[in-house]
């Protein structure tokens, strides 16, 4: 008998192949038999009307905080993803021990944005070893699966102590980073991963552990990772390969592209679908792959951004009076904003402030063409610069007016200089490149600052549904069997027979994200943004029904997942 049967569906299986009618019968956490089945089963799911396809995929995640207080997974659970992949960027909570915690949690809290508190509040370090680590995560109650790589600003912390924000690593020192990623990956880490970038900084305003290390260390620790015959090697790259300058790109390009032959390691980065170093970087992956090496692109279906709004940050946030703003209540706000002065103060000081010129933080330099209302989670939404135009008044006017217009609900996005609201063609070519894989919703990390858990439903709402730039099949086959053999996922990634039980079942003509809002549900009640979707029905987990139209059932069937020679399982 069958555990649990899911009938009159239209399953698009994530190969790419047509959808097809057929029931899917489950036993235990397996595919038991997709065709048609007679037999009633312990329990019966109808999906007339719905898709079954399998369990979407996430392979950019900084969930490795998150686990300890959040069984759900959320956001990222809420979105049809089944399984995520941590510790991306060089950040990863092991190696370290208990006693040196601080110097860990110094490296993710203002790169990613994970607050310290929480942290401290909610995380018992039971833990020195990354292979004491993995035991951790792999007794807490899941509702979805996770994988976890060894990120290498911690695992330089663990061995240097406060030496790794300050100097390059010793030979003695070397030797102890290869011991220990050596162990990570017998252990079941997925991968090494590492940051080169320079916005990634610490809380006390040093660059994290592993931006002191020099291209040969990297070189060295991902030449022996090869030597275990798996895993991936992740890294934020450097701000060369987004250089005006072809030559300075191509300075960055070069040793990527030889480390991957020379080490015959996978190698995987983020990359933006516009700007300077887009098309060298899609040019990297084909070069990559003519010369032997093997190396994929992490892609976005909305373009990386940064939510705003009266509730969570505004750019202004470093500025006296915007603080004294911010700082009021609501009725407090509106009298303030009635008064021609100080609204005058407000948008000069705004128009003539210093700001940072990149990266993810608050006080970022806003540019009002780049900056979007938020009306829709799916659409295309209008610009400050555009609505400030059809009301004739200056960008800062026109988002205080729509503050008070929506009792300072108004949430705004801001995407990143490096990567354009993906509505043109060069979001869709970076899209569509066969060595890219639509992930990197940095889920756990800038948790108060993005809304990115939400891309996978947005690829099927947006990019399917409203754009038709793509079929249903391909886009399920982007964030399911494409992610599952980049990362050698077994058995995951296909509705077939012997795969696990990891499946959406969604209504192709609903499923979309639905507009995010301001919670205070961290372990210290520090504010995040919560955002649901719309349009699934059922998400299936080893077999488990774990969420039925959004709600969880109770079920922790996730597991951690574990990297070997042999794939991931």
């Amino acid at each position: 008998m069958y555990d649990l049967v899911i009938r009159n569906g239209t399953v698009v299986d994530g190969s790419g192949l047509p959808r097809f009618r057929a029931d899917v019968g489950i036993v235990d956490d397996r595919i038991a038999a997709v065709t048609r089945i007679r037999e009633r089963g312990k329990e019966d799911i109808d999906a007339t009307g719905h898709v079954v396809s399998p369990g979407f995929i996430d392979g950019h995640t900084h969930m490795d905080a998150q686990i300890f207080w959040d069984p759900l997974g959320s956001c990222s659970c809420w979105h049809g993803i089944t399984t995520v992949i941590m510790g991306n960027c060089g950040f990863s909570l092991a190696p370290g021990t208990s006693e040196k915690r601080a110097l860990t949690v110094r490296n993710l809290e203002r790169a990613e944005d994970i607050s310290a508190s929480a942290m401290d509040a909610a995380i018992r370090w039971d833990w020195t070893t990354f292979r004491q680590y993995m035991e951790v995560i792999d007794r807490l109650p899941k509702a979805i699966n996770y994988a976890s790589n060894i990120g290498h600003s911690a695992m330089r912390t663990h061995v240097m102590g406060e030496r790794a924000f300050e100097e390059e690593a010793s030979a003695a020192d070397m030797a102890a980073m290869e011991a220990e990623l050596k162990d990570a990956l017998d252990a079941g880490a997925i991968g090494f991963t590492t940051s080169m970038l320079h916005t990634h900084q610490t809380s006390d305003d040093r660059p994290v552990a592993s931006l002191k290390a020099n291209w040969e260390e990297i070189r060295h620790l991902v030449n022996a990772m090869g030597k275990s015959g798996h895993g991936v090697f992740e890294l934020a790259r450097d701000r060369r390969a987004r250089s005006p300058d072809p030559a300075i790109r191509e300075t960055s390009n070069g040793p990527l592209r030889a480390l991957a032959v020379e080490s015959g390691v996978p190698i995987t980065f983020g990359i933006p679908p516009a700007g300077n170093g887009a098309r060298d970087a899609l040019n990297l992956l084909d070069s990559t792959a003519a010369a032997g090496g093997r190396m994929f692109g992490q892609t976005h279906s909305r373009g990386i951004s940064q939510v705003l709004s009266f509730q969570g940050h505004l750019p202004y946030e470093h500025i006296p009076e915007w603080r004294e703003l911010m700082a009021m209540s609501i009725p407090e706000k509106r009298a303030a904003l009635a008064k021609a002065e100080f609204r005058k103060v407000l948008v000069d000081t705004a128009s003539n402030a210093a700001y940072k010129s990149e990266g993810v933080q608050p006080s970022r330099q806003p540019d009002y063409r780049n900056m979007h209302v938020v009306l829709s989670a799916v659409l295309r939404n209008p610009t400050v610069a555009e609505v400030a135009a059809q009301r004739g008044v200056h960008p800062v006017e026109a988002i205080l007016d729509m503050a008070l217009e929506t009792n300072f609900n108004q949430l705004f996005m801001q995407f990143s200089d490096l990567t354009k609201p993906q509505t043109d063609e060069e979001g869709l070519v970076t899209l569509k490149h066969p060595r890219t894989i639509m992930t990197f919703s940095d889920s756990g990390a800038h948790v108060s600052m993005i809304m990115d858990s939400s891309i996978h439903t947005h690829l099927l709402a947006y990019w399917v549904r409203e754009r038709q730039a793509f079929s249903l099949e391909e886009a399920v086959r982007m964030i399911t069997l494409a992610p599952a053999l980049a990362w050698r996922m077994r058995d995951r990634g296909l509705v077939r027979e012997g795969c696990i039980a990891d499946l959406n079942i969604f209504d192709p003509d609903r499923i979309a994200p639905e507009m995010p809002v301001y919670v205070n549900d961290l372990p210290t009640g520090a504010q995040r943004l919560k955002q649901k979707s719309t349009g699934i029905m059922a998400t299936i987990i080893g077999g488990k029904p774990a969420f039925l139209n959004g709600e969880h059932t109770g079920a922790l069937n996730g597991r951690l997942l574990r990297s070997s020679p042999a794939g991931v399982q």
